[in-house]
């Protein structure tokens, strides 16, 4: 499942940079998390980076956007896949 970003944010701007998929970004009050880019950092580190670096433990599992490891794995394949695409 994704995460999401909750209001204890203190928009230390830690997170944004170290999402590998550029699932974070300025909301307009607290930092979010786009649940069709977040992958957990699977296919990219062993537990999601934000989470890592975060200083407030403010990024829970986003219980709306329910997926299982399989389907993280996937949709990092998709979101990489345009990147290993030589530009013609």
């Amino acid at each position: 499942m994704a995460l999401k970003i909750t209001d204890d944010c203190i928009n230390c701007d830690v997170c944004e940079p170290a999402c590998p998929n550029t699932a974070i970004f300025q909301g307009p009050d607290i930092y979010e998390i786009d649940p069709a880019r977040c992958t957990e950092c699977v296919g990219h580190f062993d537990e999601p980076q934000c989470r890592v670096v975060c200083p407030v433990d403010c990024i829970p599992l986003d219980l709306l956007h329910v997926e299982s490891r399989e389907q993280l794995l996937d949709k990092y394949r998709r979101l990489t896949a345009s990147a290993d695409t030589p530009a013609r």
